[in-house]
């Protein structure tokens, strides 16, 4: 049974840092895609950052625009986990968060729709 559980969510100031992880059970976090996606009230659910770590361990990863320089992605293979440093926190990067993972070599894509394992959410609230 494939699992996703994210832990460190909270609520900070503006300018504060948070560190998300998610830990993944019944799957290799090798060789597949691993995104955070966010999702405010009333909005869609985005992707926020992508990595993808190769059988040779060279890993790829992708920001968006609104995180770049700010949020870090990053996995530990050998834990099975995938973690999120959010730094320079903003009050607009307030939303659930919620990791998920896709299909071993399966190309990494944008939408929500084409990952089929998911956490539950964690709650990331940052207060100007």
């Amino acid at each position: 049974q494939v699992q996703l559980l994210e832990s460190g969510g909270g609520s900070v100031q503006a300018g504060g840092s948070l560190r998300l992880s998610c830990a993944v059970s019944g799957i290799t976090t090798s060789g597949r895609c691993l995104v955070w996606f966010r999702q405010a009230p009333e909005e869609e659910r985005v992707r926020v950052a992508t990595i993808y770590t190769d059988l040779g361990g060279t890993s790829y990863s992708v920001y968006a625009d609104s995180v770049k320089g700010r949020f870090t992605i990053s996995q530990d293979n050998a834990k099975n986990t995938m973690y999120l440093q959010m730094n320079s926190l903003k009050p607009e990067d307030t939303a659930m968060y919620y990791c998920a993972a896709g299909r071993e070599f399966q190309a990494c894509a944008p939408a929500a729709d084409d990952y089929d394992y998911w956490g539950q959410g964690t709650q990331v609230t940052v207060s100007s």
